[in-house]
């Protein structure tokens, strides 16, 4: 007999063999008709999948938190099949699941473009009526290589070539078309109902520009027609508030050519930048760092020694004087720990905390250039504390406290916590890479907070804890880290003096909050879609005068706002007045003061705010009272714990 025990614990026995979909028949005809998939003893199979031994089964529905994945996976493959159907020849490479959807590349004579799109989505949707069972097998390697190789896919046989001798790999067929997959899969094509092709693109093999270029097809896919909706609803609305084109229509920042990836920031863009920049400098000062500031480049015998070579070369930049080659760099730790090495330590001097805006370089690559969202020259809100393995946990706490006030003051406040764990490729034991993983869930339980582990995705260096804030539309930005890092200090020689004279490693800690200034201002400006809050905003208040007479006063006014801190301007074009409210509306000014002869006479400023609500006749001084308070996060940047 065989037993099979469920979520609730009951338990179902069978006197032979039984898939998964036998299971969740057994238990009702609905969950028969909703099961994707199922797992058995934790592990992610097929619905097909059949269990010859005891084992807790779990039957695997849209209500599951791997269903979006499973469908999204199985409508890559249905976009393969629809490609090879309309266009015989094609060859597909590799479909994953990425945020939100999936691709798939493929091999073909021409491009594929955005014209392809409407008739391939078509023949998906025929796929879909036509529920097509999806059947898995499974080849030996050299069994897999033939098969692929005998209907043409040199790609995938290529794939497979790469993959130990000895290995079994599993198939994946639906009608005509096989694909090379772990799986698992819908049961069958009618269960992807909600999908939509997005966009093309071309994508080098294997990522690699001196091979063949591909085009990769974008889609996304849902568990229902609602869900799908409002996905591309948020991605409408996204683009509206696109942070290159607010860039251009309030004259913020531009990029060219001649430096990719790279930015020119102007007069009010920089304005914004400052703001971020001089907030952030009191929470440094608020959490006892010291800033410092290190070279732009460095020999490259330190980034060997660092671990950087080794695991980041290709990232980086170099450049050569006199015979010595030097890398620009990637990242500030390495100068950080040259500063700390500068003199002894004391175990009574730690933790030391030393804070820089750090300008980087990484060479990232042309295509996934985004704006200031993805950029090549960046500048981090760069953290490092050396400290005593002691230490960790309220140090991380600490700065756990210190980063959800910066975030709240700029207006986030649905924070998600992950903690990203070792790496395949990393440097130090599994012993230091347990303890390193162990301070970071006591830090964030010492916190009283929740979080979500990420295997595989910690940096080479050490694990981390990874901010990923929501905007106002719903979309997630990875922004702030906390890194524990056992290994950079021990390769570059950082000691400290303990209690019994002894001379030991100290630990690091890498932090950021923000993360990229830049990215972060892009993220700040799509968030509030360009009406940045009055203490964030590069012109908080502009003065209209209605006719000449009233200039000097408006000029009076203007400078009265910037004397008092503000950043403010006065406009005394002769224009109407109705047409320069309109401007500065359009401007996303947040206050707009406008000044007759009246308010002249008073000593008063006429307010309206950018959304266009009528605030009456306001003594100066009463106007500048309200703005201060709007002011708060720009002239307190966090208080220390």
């Amino acid at each position: 007999m065989i037993t099979i025990t469920l979520p609730d614990g009951s338990t179902k026995s069978f006197d032979h063999p039984v898939s998964v979909q036998e299971v969740a028949a057994s238990i009702g005809a609905g969950l028969a008709k909703a099961a994707l998939a199922g797992k058995v003893d934790g592990r992610l199979v097929d619905a097909s999948h059949v269990i010859d031994r005891d084992a807790r089964v779990e039957i695997v529905t849209e209500k599951s938190a791997e269903a979006l994945e499973i469908l999204r996976h199985s409508t890559a493959h249905l976009l393969a099949q629809a490609v090879q159907r309309l266009y015989p020849g094609a060859q597909v490479t590799i479909g994953p699941v990425i945020d939100n959807g999936f691709y798939y590349d493929f091999a073909y004579e021409r491009p594929f473009t955005p014209e392809d799109l409407p008739k391939i989505e078509a023949e998906m949707e025929r796929i879909v009526k036509e529920q097509l069972p999806v059947v898995r097998s499974v080849k030996s390697r050299d069994e897999a290589i033939r098969f692929f190789r005998g209907i043409g896919e040199i790609y995938k046989a290529e794939i497979i070539e790469g993959i130990p001798a000895g290995e079994e790999l599993s198939l994946y067929t639906q009608g005509e078309f096989t694909d090379l997959c772990r799986g698992p899969h819908v049961p069958n094509t009618g269960k992807l109902r909600a999908f939509k092709l997005m966009k093309v693109a071309g994508a080098y093999w294997r990522g690699d520009s001196s091979k063949q270029m591909l085009s990769r097809i974008y889609g996304t896919a849902w568990l229902n027609d609602k869900d799908l909706k409002a996905y591309l609803a948020m991605l409408e609305e996204a683009e509206k508030r696109d942070h290159r084109k607010i860039a251009r229509q309030l004259d913020l920042f531009h990029q060219q050519e001649e430096a990719p990836g790279m930015v020119f920031w102007h007069p009010k863009g920089w304005a914004i930048w400052q703001t971020v920049e001089q907030y952030m400098r009191r929470v440094y000062k608020a959490s006892g760092y010291q800033e410092v500031r290190c070279p732009q480049i460095l020999d490259v015998s330190l980034w060997q020694r660092s671990g950087h070579w080794d695991n980041y070369k290709e990232n980086m930049f170099f450049t050569e004087s006199e015979k010595r080659t030097y890398a620009v760099k990637p990242m500030n730790c390495p100068g950080h720990v040259q500063i700390f090495n500068s003199d002894l330590r004391s175990y009574r001097d730690l933790p030391i905390r030393y804070g820089e805006f750090g300008g980087c370089h990484r060479n990232e690559p042309s295509g996934a250039l985004h704006g200031i969202m993805r950029v090549r020259a960046f500048t981090q809100d760069d953290g490092h504390i050396f400290c005593t393995e002691d230490q960790i946990e309220p140090e991380v706490t600490a700065f756990h406290r210190q980063a959800m006030q910066v975030y709240a003051d700029f207006g986030f406040s649905d924070i998600a916590l992950k903690i990203a764990l070792r790496p395949e490729k990393r440097l130090g034991s599994d012993e230091v890479w347990d303890r390193a993983e162990e301070a970071l869930r006591a830090a964030l339980r010492s916190a009283g907070v929740g979080w979500e582990e990420l295997p595989g995705e910690g940096a080479f260096y050490g694990p981390k804890i990874e901010y990923h804030m929501k905007d106002s539309i719903g979309r997630a930005w990875q922004v702030g880290t906390m890194q524990v890092d056992f290994m950079m200090p021990q390769r570059l020689g950082a000691e400290y003096v303990d209690e019994h004279s002894q001379r030991r490693h100290p630990v690091m800690l890498h932090r950021a909050i923000v993360g990229s200034m830049e990215r972060f201002i892009g993220i700040l400006i799509e968030h509030h879609a360009g009406n940045l809050p009055p203490w964030l905003a590069p012109v908080q208040a502009a003065v209209l005068n209605i006719t000449d007479a009233q200039a000097d006063y408006a000029r009076g006014v203007a400078q009265a706002l910037v004397d008092k801190g503000f950043r403010a301007q006065a406009d005394l074009r002769n224009e109407k007045i109705g047409y320069k409210i309109r401007e500065h509306t359009l401007q996303k000014v947040p206050y707009l003061l406008v000044v007759g002869d009246r308010e002249k006479e008073t000593g008063a400023v006429s307010v309206r705010t950018r959304s266009g609500e009528d605030l009456g006749s306001l003594p100066l001084p009463a106007f500048v009272e309200r703005l201060s308070a709007e002011a708060g996060p720009a002239r307190s940047g966090g208080t220390a714990d």
